[in-house]
């Protein structure tokens, strides 16, 4: 959900449900990578509520579209972060495989 003006569509404030400080933690470092982002931040407004605000100000594009990179963004950081791992343990398993066989290398 999102709240915010709408003649001012730059500074908006966006609720998360379900979601805690995994996500919005990893949103904000995004966020703050990018150069549209004046300033950004979360709260969790209370810890038995499932439930994340996240504050969006940007130079002038709409926050909603700035979020939307920056989720696409973290979702090919996570991408990436999966294959590498996938990689290491698929080569540290043929590894130990060839030291069971004693075959050197």
């Amino acid at each position: 959900m999102e709240h915010g003006s709408f003649q001012d569509q730059s500074a908006s404030t966006f609720s998360l449900t379900d979601e805690d400080h995994t996500l919005a933690n990893s949103l904000r470092f995004t966020l703050n990578q990018d150069p549209r982002v004046t300033f950004c931040g979360y709260s969790i407004p209370h810890p038995s509520d499932a439930r994340v605000n996240i504050r969006v100000q940007t130079t002038g594009d709409p926050a909603s579209e700035v979020l939307k990179d920056s989720c696409q963004d973290l979702m090919l950081m996570c991408q990436h972060v999966r294959s590498t791992f996938d990689k290491a343990v698929a080569d540290f398993r043929n590894a130990q495989g060839l030291k069971a066989m004693k075959i050197d290398q």
